[in-house]
């Protein structure tokens, strides 16, 4: 938190953390359109920007239009931040320990930490939606297989954006029938309630609006970090189309199967993450605010930190790798993140394409645990260990076995 407020002034305008909320007066301007009989799709909205969530994500946001536009930044802005401890709570949850008062202060000192990532400090800015994603996610998977209600969670979420549809597959993948069925059903569910609510928009983006990617930005845009982004960043945008979605099938593919091996292994944790960075990987756009999947695998770092000191090295790593560093260009404008650092660096092959640096080596960190644990190495599993030899962070009996 200390890094958020020194690194930049907070008031700074288009860059401060206190001087955002561009993205939640667009889905506030969303419902308001909705509800009024506009069209979602057609004009732009707040920003000279064009709305590009589902219909239903505007029926979704009707809750916003209670809260006076003047105050819609702040409040989304203290929403946003209990979430992201909520999903650092889950995250410990989905690794095995019980909510106790240690670990409540804990996951509250370690969200604080988190804030400076880059994805979670561009989420808050701009009163992003994807820290609840994820929440609606790490839920569903918190719950125990076969559970009745899991999949919910997936569904409503790939209701509002529809990357998240990837835990369908993933949950198709580790054989979660039900699950994936219950997903589908909510999915659907989300679908047929927009269609009701309002055809015209409905055919408009199920016809039109979903197949244009361009919408959202060229693919060339720095923050662009995903396969599709890469291969732009390299080429200036004149790579073929079929270069992208071979590449985009064979990541989601390797990291369906890691993440259906992990799952098996008990790393329940880390299987959810690996599969929320695959679907970053191949989405055709993804800004760097969709990568708050680095706040699980950081947590997971620092899980396996415990027993494993060496491990901190990563965790650290990780944290310098997406922090929000900021390079002020005018007295009133700051880039924030390391893939928009200026010339020449902003353009050098590795830091452009950050990300996905980052996502290949959690591929490989995926490996090494799947081997580890399939070696025996680690006892009966890496989370496991934390009981076996005691933690500096919590004590074994608050943790479930």
């Amino acid at each position: 938190m200390t890094l958020v407020f020194t690194t930049v002034d907070p008031w700074l305008k288009k860059a401060g953390i206190l001087a955002g909320g561009l993205d939640v007066h667009i889905y506030r301007e969303g419902a308001w359109r909705l509800l009024h009989g506009h069209s979602l799709y057609l004009d732009e909205t707040v920003g000279g920007l064009l709305y590009t969530y589902t219909p239903f994500s505007a029926i979704v946001f009707m809750p916003g239009l209670a809260v006076p536009a003047a105050w819609i930044t702040d409040a989304f802005l203290l929403v946003n931040l209990a979430v992201l401890y909520a999903c650092v709570l889950m995250c410990w949850r989905l690794l095995g320990y019980r909510l106790s008062a240690r670990l409540a202060s804990i996951a509250a000192l370690l969200a604080i930490t988190c804030v400076f990532l880059e994805p979670v400090r561009t989420t808050l800015f701009y009163g992003q939606i994807n820290l609840v994603l994820m929440l609606l996610v790490l839920w569903d998977f918190s719950r125990a297989d076969g559970s009745r209600l899991r999949g919910v969670g997936v569904g409503l979420a790939a209701g509002v954006k529809l990357v998240p549809a990837f835990f369908i597959v993933q949950n198709l993948a580790l054989r979660q029938w039900r699950s994936a069925a219950t997903a589908t059903a909510a999915l659907a569910g989300t679908v047929a309630l927009a269609w009701i609510v309002s055809p015209s928009d409905s055919r408009q983006y199920w016809f039109s609006t979903f197949f244009h990617s361009d919408r959202i930005a060229p693919d060339t845009e720095p923050a662009n970090q995903s396969i599709r982004g890469v291969l732009a960043h390299l080429s200036g945008g004149s790579s073929p189309v079929w270069l992208w979605l071979a590449l985009a099938a064979a990541v989601a593919g390797l990291g369906l199967w890691m993440s259906v091996l992990l799952y098996r292994r008990d790393e329940r944790l880390l299987s959810v993450t690996l599969a929320g960075m695959t679907a970053c990987a191949v989405s055709p756009f993804s800004w760097g605010h969709h990568w708050v999947w680095f706040v699980p695998l950081l947590v997971h770092l620092i899980h396996r930190a415990q027993t494993r000191p060496g491990w901190w090295v990563a965790a650290v790593s990780l944290f310098v790798s997406t922090g929000a560093w900021t390079y002020q260009w005018a007295p009133d404008y700051a880039s924030v993140g390391v893939f928009v650092l200026p010339k020449p660096w902003h353009s050098e092959p590795v830091l452009e394409n950050v990300y996905m640096v980052v996502f290949a080596f959690a591929l490989l960190y995926a490996w090494r645990v799947i081997r580890t644990v399939a070696d025996g190495i680690v006892g009966t599993s890496v989370q496991s260990s934390a009981t076996n030899r005691g933690s500096a962070l919590m004590s074994g009996r608050e943790r479930t076995d």
